[in-house]
């Protein structure tokens, strides 16, 4: 399984910006994705999962309301829109993947660096 997150860059406090995350290596009917951040001198954080056979979606509670997931089956692709940055959002985004019965991510993609300034 490989995984290529990309989107990432640099946006004002209240703008908008959409990672996208490019899966290959396998189909993924049996599998959740699903975003982490890690911002400077902090633990990786949660932020969203999606399950990829229904999109059934979860998020972290501090982007509830802002950010939506989704994916798209026939790219391959799952999605991160974010809407109304605040510079606490400001962190690595990494992309992974796990298997539905699986308790760990087990795939993980290069992480996309989101700076919001103030």
């Amino acid at each position: 399984v490989q995984l290529q997150a990309s989107g990432g860059g640099l946006v004002q406090a209240g703008g908008s910006l959409r990672l996208s995350c490019a899966a290959s290596g396998r189909t993924f009917n049996s599998y959740h994705m699903g975003w982490f951040r890690r911002a400077p001198g902090k633990e990786r954080e949660f932020v969203a999962t999606i399950t990829w056979s229904d999109g059934t979606a979860y998020y972290g509670d501090s982007v509830k309301g802002r950010f939506t997931v989704s994916r798209d089956f026939n790219a391959n692709t799952m999605y991160l829109q974010m809407n109304n940055l605040k510079p606490e959002d400001t962190a690595v985004y990494s992309c992974a993947s796990k298997r539905t019965t699986s308790a760990f991510w087990n795939y993980w993609g290069q992480g996309t660096q989101v700076t919001v300034s103030s």
